[in-house]
């Protein structure tokens, strides 16, 4: 699996990404049973209301991501417990753009 993980721009100021990292290395939460993972790319959404991730997901696949992964804080609001109000509208617009060949994952852990 080569990944790209899309993270909250907000959220950078209270966690370094590590509990993402920690999911990837050991293949836990969404990358569970997953092995041989390599990141391609972690990239924030660009801020609200998260225009730029479409763009970061094109560049993330161009650069050979066959996962695109919104990383926890997106879409359950961890650290500060706020989850993104345009989660879906990301999701939905990334997914038209990679389209069958690229998995999405919704979460990190």
């Amino acid at each position: 699996m080569k990944a790209g993980v899309i993270r909250c721009m907000q959220t950078e100021d209270y966690c370094p990404g590590n509990g993402c990292m920690k999911m990837i290395q050991n293949g836990l939460g969404a990358f569970e049973g997953e092995n041989d993972i390599e990141i391609v790319g972690f990239v924030n959404c660009g801020g609200c209301p998260g225009k730029k991730a479409l763009l970061r997901a094109r560049k993330l696949i161009e650069r050979g991501a066959d996962t695109i992964a919104f990383a926890s804080c997106i879409t359950k609001g961890t650290p500060i417990g706020y989850p993104c109000p345009f989660r879906e509208k990301m999701e939905e617009l990334v997914k038209k753009e990679a389209g069958t060949e690229v998995r999405i994952l919704g979460y990190t852990h």
